[in-house]
């Protein structure tokens, strides 16, 4: 039993079991050239229906997508008792292996799920940017503003100043929770607080 794997230009790799004590150099010989013939009549028939390799993996192929994150941001990812990463786990379908040295391993059987656990990782650890605008759901409502999740587990104030150009006497005239918007980081504050504005959106698309 004797098989070989190659391309044209050379043998990768072959197996062979014999009952008998050895071969010697020109069985050996024959045996390669005939399994050169054979490879190259297969990859002539491959080659006729593609002729180059895809650039791209099928994106129902399995991966492993694998980033580096900061150390300390290994607990928000995890979550209290796992919480976090189990439920990525479950709303994605990938499976998520994390190293102490902040090396993030997600393992997915097709593109859409390992893209979808990797966005929602990034968005754990991602930093909040001043002067960025980002697309956020109103959280809940007080006298003097709204409360605006911009990314998971970070929380922003839009004040009632910051909501329009025009007056606001209400927040709940111009808000209601679970509105999705967009505000812009005016500022995060040495304690982390960070502060919004509506208005500031606004102004910038009307400048452009």
């Amino acid at each position: 039993d004797f098989k070989v794997a190659g391309t044209e230009k050379g043998v990768t790799a072959l197996q062979m079991d014999i009952k008998i004590e050895g071969i010697n150099e020109e069985i050996m010989r024959t045996a390669l050239a005939q399994a050169r013939d054979g490879r190259i009549h297969i990859l002539d028939k491959m080659n006729a229906v593609i002729s180059t390799h895809r650039t791209e993996m099928s994106e129902f192929a399995p991966r492993i997508i694998t980033i580096k994150i900061h150390a300390d941001k290994i607990r928000d990812v995890i979550g209290k008792g796992g919480a976090t990463i189990r439920a990525i786990t479950e709303e994605t379908g990938a499976t998520i292996d994390i190293q102490d040295d902040g090396t993030v391993m997600i393992f997915s059987s097709d593109y859409n799920a390992g893209q979808s656990a990797l966005r929602r990782v990034e968005d754990i650890t991602a930093e909040v940017e001043v002067g960025k605008i980002y697309e956020g759901r109103v959280a809940k409502l007080m006298d003097f503003g709204a409360f605006v999740t911009i990314l998971p587990g970070k929380d922003g104030l839009v004040h009632i100043s910051q909501i329009s150009d025009e007056r606001v006497e209400n927040v709940s005239d111009k808000l209601s929770e679970g509105d999705v918007i967009q505000v812009k980081v005016l500022e995060v504050d040495r304690q982390g607080r960070i502060r919004l504005s509506m208005k500031a959106v606004n102004e910038e698309t009307s400048e452009s």
